[in-house]
């Protein structure tokens, strides 16, 4: 069920994970499907994170075959609600008109259309993934009274024996959630199985833990504390939202790995909110830093503008040298008959 060696061809993109719990690899992100009772496959479940857009009538097929027809979640809980998280929300809202969504009281922002997200920072490089990350929907979803805040005591609606944790850092109200049993940690964002930046290891999913999407991240002293917290918790089973799930002594060991040496691993070296972050509060961003140029494109930016300048100078001599002749010299009138 689980290995360390997989790949997007090794595996389908709705699996298995651990006994209650599958992934569905919704093109690049994934979703999962998580039983109440892992040993009523048929019962209650919940659907966590929401996929891209136009996903919802294939979520659908998917919960109907690991939890039979006409069994609605009684639940969506969301780890954040980015473009590729929450894209379906609004039809499988519509495919299941009495199941409520459940995020981070920080998040519900831009869940309630008050908000949207930072602007992405293509300027932290790393791949394609990230070079196009200006062109992705930034929009808020706006649910109304669809969306509640997940409870305080830290439980997980319809979901007994998980709870989730206040993950911060690639969004202001990013949340994880855990399993006692099986140590089973749906991490959303907060770390990925893949470098999410680059379009060649998204194509391939091969398997390496990595930081948050760094395209999408506006706070990254946040998120390193937020993987500190989640390498405390000793998960044996790590389930993201970018990459194949990992497990084992691999995962903690590389886990760990990326705790400790965070800011050399997974900080840009460059980029819009390197060294100052996004400012976020209950009602949405308050305050962005200015964009970065990155020392690329300005590098590009001077040498177009001083070929264009050197190219209107040689052109303005040349045509200084050539000796001016009127149009009348180069066109000659015709001669014509005259016509009295």
């Amino acid at each position: 069920m689980l290995s360390n060696d997989a790949s997007r061809a090794t595996t389908p993109a709705f699996m298995p994970v651990v006994p209650g719990l599958h992934a569905l690899r919704d093109v690049f992100v994934n979703l999962y499907y998580a039983a109440a009772v892992p040993e009523q496959p048929h019962g209650p479940w919940v659907l966590i994170d929401a996929g891209l857009p136009g996903s919802a009538d294939k979520i659908k097929a998917h919960a109907e075959e690991a939890f039979g027809p006409a069994n609605a979640p009684s639940a969506i809980v969301m780890t954040h609600a980015h473009f590729d998280h929450a894209g379906s929300l609004d039809e499988l809202l519509k495919l299941w008109p009495d199941v409520p969504v459940y995020a981070h009281p920080l998040e519900l922002p831009y869940l309630t259309g008050r908000s949207g997200y930072p602007p992405p920072d293509p300027t932290v490089g790393g791949g394609l993934m990230a070079y196009m990350s200006f062109v992705y929907p930034k929009h808020p979803y706006d649910l109304g009274d669809r969306v509640h805040p997940l409870p305080e005591d830290g439980s997980v609606p319809g979901l007994p024996g998980w709870r989730w944790l206040h993950t911060p850092g690639h969004t202001p109200g990013h949340v994880s959630f855990f399993r006692e049993e099986g140590r089973v940690l749906v991490a959303g964002d907060a770390f990925t199985t893949v470098k999410g930046e680059s379009a060649i290891a998204t194509i391939t999913q091969h398997q390496e833990v990595h930081g948050p999407p760094a395209y999408f991240t506006p706070d990254w002293n946040s998120a390193r504390v937020s993987v500190a917290q989640l390498v405390s918790l000793v998960p044996e089973v790590g389930a993201t939202g970018h990459g194949i799930p990992m497990y084992g002594e691999l995962l903690r060991e590389q886990l760990a790995h990326l705790a400790v040496y965070f800011n050399s691993i997974a900080r840009p070296k460059i980029g819009r909110y390197v060294h100052q972050p996004a400012v976020a509060d209950a009602d949405g961003v308050r305050a962005v830093p200015p964009p970065l140029v990155s020392p690329l494109i300005k590098t590009l930016a001077i040498a177009g503008t001083v070929l264009a300048a050197v190219g209107l100078l040689l052109a303005s001599k040349k045509r200084r040298k050539e000796p001016y002749r009127a149009w009348y010299r180069d066109r000659p009138a015709r001669p014509r008959a005259y016509r009295p």
